[in-house]
């Protein structure tokens, strides 16, 4: 917690520089006006009485986050009783629930009935623990075909309740995971942990170099009812340091060699004796990883799958078949079944194989003809060629949907190029990533360019027309021009931390909202009071009979602002109490609200404003310029800006034809498409392999683009 507190005493102090800064542009504009013409002096005027509240409200938060801070810091923070752990851990229990029960909907994973993928204890001695610390002497994965209940009963058997889960490419390890993760959710037992499942390549062993740190961010970000009011403080840190979670960690083999080992050694470091815990990883990572690190997983049982032998697989696909199938099925069954085809054995060996030929033959009622062409051939041939039909499969057996939203079914039309081309470019993307190759947030869109042009392009739009105001309707364009370039500036600086920030969270219930607003009355006052303060003396600078009109403007106005705006987005930008997980399109939609409730704050104290200084004879274009600095200031409050981020990102990528303008519909759509997947608010492709398949792809297109063409 020491780091946080750190950052939010920095953040702070950043605040009440900023608030100096603008109080002496409002100095600095003061004896300009003095020696202004008529004309421009009431511009500069204005200008000045804008500065100087801005620079009060800003000095005011500065003041009241700093105050904040040292009262967090001295004052001991209230533990969380057992009532309210059991009840976080059943809000938990039924938010884990209800995510990954959608997710097996959208992954067909048991329709029509799991794939009968067996399991048992892996053979290889070097990557397991003693057998008497693991069971105790007795098998706990004998081999045998096991249904997932008693796949649950196994792991409810082992003393410690760890599993590492190993496979190669494609074998079904995350399927068993979550499956496994449902299981136990449906059986949980009063005190029982939760268990939560995590891409390993969220963690960053640097950052959290204890398991219980990085879940405790984990919960924190991606179930934001756990830190309702009613909880109490501290609940997703309790959760973790008291043990009360299984984490599934998902795709540890996702990782970079030393980043493995690192994460084996924290785990081993982390893990208490009663600690639980599931892992999933590919075979010669895991192995790489273990001999690196000289250890193994402290107490875990270890298994891996069997092949799927050809009848399994044949008969598998057989149900997943009408009654009544093509005459040809029969042919591909049969050369299945007999061996006569062992490029399609050897890929339909796995769950994943099994499903790509589910989703590009069965589903789409294409000619299974060319199965038992490729099927004779190469295995890698066969499954290059079904990753190949994998997207125009998915694209032509669902359509979009007319009606409501279907979760199987897109919302919206594109073609199999396109889609190529877009998941494509993301590949590209999370291939050059050097933090995460796996994880795809919408608001690190941003980081896939420079922002500079976006940036001073969104200056140089304000700064015209701020000028454009004051030489239209003012009648003094050299102020306007010299206000459109502070104005210009100031976009150019605050907009830089946006493509780095987050989404927030907004909550537009009215439940302690009215207590909130009570609660920073007395600190509105007090700033009204600074405010005035700073405005009789400014005042009385300028016009000594001027001070105390001046004290009551910037007084008023200045209480005014704090209140409505900073309160209203203290308020929103809290997380989000509702009993829902965090998926991507969730988070961008509380991030876009978070931002229109900004705007209307902001428009709100520019209305305010405009009758103010309408009130004291200025002109309505004075009034008019109010209502727009009320904007900006809606528009640069807070510490969420994601959304406007995405939204000044997206079109430079459309024009390139890297993204559609409405991306996040496409994402959404990929999703329903099977193509994506979600963790948290994060998306994933749902298959490694067809990742590596388009970076492949796409390494092949760059090849062949550099290759000298020969003369004639």
């Amino acid at each position: 917690m020491s780091g946080q507190y750190a950052h939010r005493k920095s953040r702070a102090v950043g605040v009440l520089i900023w608030g100096l800064l603008l109080l002496a542009v409002a100095v600095g504009l003061l004896s300009v006006s003095g020696r202004s013409p008529a004309p421009n002096g009431i511009v500069v005027g204005f200008a000045t009485f804008v500065a100087t509240v801005t620079s009060v409200i800003t000095l005011g938060s500065g003041v009241r986050q700093l105050l904040s801070w040292w009262r967090e810091h001295r004052a001991p923070a209230r533990a969380p009783t057992s009532a309210d752990i059991d009840t976080a851990k059943d809000i938990l229990a039924g938010l884990v629930s209800e995510q990954w029960r959608e997710e097996t909907v959208l992954r067909s994973l048991g329709d029509p009935e799991p794939m009968p993928l067996p399991w048992r204890s892996t053979e290889r001695r070097e990557l397991v623990d003693h057998p008497g610390i693991i069971a105790k002497g007795a098998v706990a994965f004998p081999g045998l075909p096991m249904h997932i209940k008693d796949m649950a009963c196994g792991f409810r058997a082992l003393p410690c309740r760890r599993l590492v889960i190993l496979g190669g490419p494609g074998t079904g390890k995350t399927t068993l995971a979550v499956q496994l993760l449902l299981e136990l959710l449906r059986t949980r037992e009063p005190g029982e942990r939760v268990p939560v499942l995590v891409s390993a390549a969220r963690w960053d062993e640097r950052v959290h170099p204890r398991l219980q740190d990085w879940l405790a961010a984990f919960l924190a970000m991606d179930y934001p009812a756990l830190r309702a009011e009613a909880l109490g403080p501290g609940i997703p840190e309790a959760l973790a340091a008291r043990g009360e979670l299984l984490p599934v960690i998902d795709g540890l083999d996702e990782l970079p060699d030393h980043a493995r080992t690192d994460m084996l050694r924290a785990l081993n470091r982390s893990l208490c004796e009663n600690d639980e815990l599931i892992l999933t990883c590919r075979t010669e990572q895991f192995a790489e990883s273990v001999d690196e690190l000289g250890d193994v997983l402290t107490a875990s049982a270890v298994i891996e799958p069997q092949p799927m032998d050809a009848v399994a697989a044949a008969d598998y696909l057989e149900a997943c078949l009408p009654p009544v199938p093509r005459p040809a099925w029969s042919q591909v069954l049969h050369a299945l079944r007999t061996g006569a085809a062992p490029a399609l054995a050897q890929v339909t060996s796995t769950s994943l194989g099994l499903w790509l030929v589910r989703v590009t033959y069965i589903a789409t009622r294409a000619d299974p003809a060319p199965l038992l062409e490729y099927g004779k051939g190469s295995a890698a041939e066969l499954h290059d060629h079904l990753c190949d039909e994998l997207i125009p499969a998915l694209v032509s057996a669902r359509p979009p949907a007319d009606g409501p939203a279907q979760p199987f079914r897109p919302q919206h039309a594109w073609t199999p190029e396109q889609v190529d081309r877009w998941l494509t470019y993301l590949c590209r993307e999370l291939s050059a990533s050097e933090v995460d190759t796996r994880d795809l947030a919408w608001w690190h869109l941003a980081r896939h360019i420079s922002t500079w042009p976006v940036r001073w392009g969104s200056g140089i739009a304000v700064g015209a027309v701020v000028a454009l105001v004051c030489a239209v309707l003012g009648g003094v364009p050299v102020v306007g021009a010299g206000l459109g370039v502070l104005s210009m500036l100031l976009i150019v600086l605050t907009t830089g931390s946006w493509f780095r920030e987050a989404p927030g969270h907004a909550d537009f219930h009215l439940r302690g909202m009215i207590l909130g607003l009570v609660k920073a009355l007395p600190a509105g006052i007090l700033v009204g009071v600074l405010g005035a303060v700073i405005g009789w003396l400014t005042g009385r600078l300028r016009d000594p009979h001027a001070g105390m009109t001046a004290a009551t403007q910037v007084g008023l106005l200045s209480g005014i602002g704090f209140i409505v705006v900073l309160s209203l987005v203290q308020w929103v930008e809290r997380p989000a109490t509702d009993a829902s997980a965090r998926s991507p399109l969730s988070t961008w939609q509380a991030d876009r609200n978070l931002t229109a409730i900004r705007i209307a704050g902001g428009l709100a104290v520019g209305v305010i404003g405009a009758f103010v200084v309408w009130g004291t004879g200025l002109s309505f274009p004075a009034g008019l310029a109010c209502g727009l600095v009320g904007l900006l200031i809606g528009l640069l409050v807070g510490r969420h800006h994601a959304w406007l981020a995405y939204n000044l990102t997206v079109p430079r990528l459309a024009t390139r034809g890297s993204l559609p303008l409405r991306a996040m519909n496409f994402l959404d759509d990929a999703h329903r498409l099977g193509l994506l997947r979600t963790e948290g608010p994060y998306y994933q492709f749902r298959h490694v392999e067809l990742q590596e398949h388009l970076a492949r792809q796409l390494a092949e297109k760059k090849h062949r683009h550099r290759e000298p063409v020969p003369l004639a």
